[in-house]
């Protein structure tokens, strides 16, 4: 008898501080349905063979839930032989944090409107697809979205000036589209929070906002043109830059760059006049000047000498290491 409570008790101990499994919780019904429709509309494909009515749908592929709730949070689906357009019942998830479609060639339409619907979103990834369309104003009003990739797609037209009152963004991609017209202004006032932005690889001209302040920029491959050491200076925050194959020109030597700067291409553009002393006292990992129409020595010190001689290579006259050494003809030695 005594063996027998002993037993019962240790059992009763056991229960209250082991959970149990039926206080899992399990998926959420609603986002079960939604999910299966998200299935249908692409097709029923191979990818989501594990999305089945007898499993519980916070353990099928590519899905997530939140432990506490049930919640379907994160939705990623990637690198599948997927055909079709993105779903709109991907609105029907109004739980979701994490929302991918990345790497999936036969992936065709336009960013559905239903997106906004997703409040709680914090990173949205719709990248290496055949999405076409313009990029949606619509993703201003996901107020919580920290990190934004439409990159490697065939969007067109202009950038949404909206995107820049996003007040949690992080970063933004949307390189490899074939996007038009120019960089809004409003992207020079960007939320205190913002740190990296990638344009590169589209079609974007005009001037480049004088007050964009980030550590990350990366416009290369486009048609921009005008003065770009506006948006250099001494108390700018920029770490690495890529501004190469454009149209900027402007006089480098009396660009001031600020101490943080580690990183700068800016090979073929229309830069002229000569590579200021003060370059020397950065703490450079890259830095390319080629194709341009510099002139005069370059400085010596800091990392400027252990450039690649292509770093420097079809400029006008610029001389002395890594460079030939300057000559007496050129009044440069």
């Amino acid at each position: 008898m005594k063996k027998t409570i002993f037993i019962t008790s240790i059992f009763i101990l056991l229960s209250l501080l082991t959970p149990s499994l039926s206080s899992t919780p399990t998926c959420n019904k609603n986002d079960e349905k939604a999910l299966f429709q998200i299935k249908k509309s692409l097709g029923n494909p191979y990818h989501l063979t594990s999305w089945k009515k007898n499993e519980d749908c916070c353990t099928w592929y590519c899905v997530k839930c939140d432990r506490t709730t049930g919640r379907i949070n994160e939705l990623t689906i990637f690198s599948g032989n997927i055909t079709g357009q993105i779903p709109p019942e991907v609105g029907n998830l109004p739980y979701l944090k994490y929302l991918e479609f990345r790497k999936l060639t036969n992936l065709t339409g336009q960013i559905p409107s239903s997106i906004s619907k997703l409040t709680h979103l914090t990173m949205l990834t719709l990248s290496w697809t055949d999405l076409s369309g313009p990029v949606p104003s619509f993703i201003s009003q996901l107020k919580t979205l920290n990190y934004l990739d439409l990159s490697f797609n065939k969007l067109t037209g202009s950038i949404p000036p909206e995107l820049a009152t996003l007040p949690k963004l992080i970063e933004m991609d949307l390189s490899r589209n074939k996007l038009t017209g120019v960089i809004p202004e409003s992207f020079g006032k960007l939320s205190k929070t913002f740190v990296a932005l990638h344009l590169s690889h589209n079609q974007l001209t005009g001037h480049v906002p004088k007050s964009l302040n980030i550590s990350t920029i990366d416009l290369a491959r486009n048609q921009l043109t005008g003065d770009l050491s506006l948006i250099f200076g001494k108390n700018k925050a920029i770490e690495r830059a890529d501004f190469s194959r454009n149209g900027f020109q402007f006089d480098i030597s009396k660009v001031v760059f600020p101490k943080s700067l580690t990183w700068l291409d800016l090979n073929h553009n229309k830069i002229y006049g000569s590579l200021p002393a003060t370059l020397t006292g950065l703490h450079l990992q890259n830095f390319n000047v080629s194709y341009n129409k510099l002139c005069g020595k370059i400085p010596r010190g800091g990392e400027l000498q252990k450039m690649e001689l292509t770093s420097y290579f079809h400029n006008q006259c610029l001389c002395g290491s890594p460079m030939p050494a300057c000559s007496k003809r050129s009044g440069l030695f």
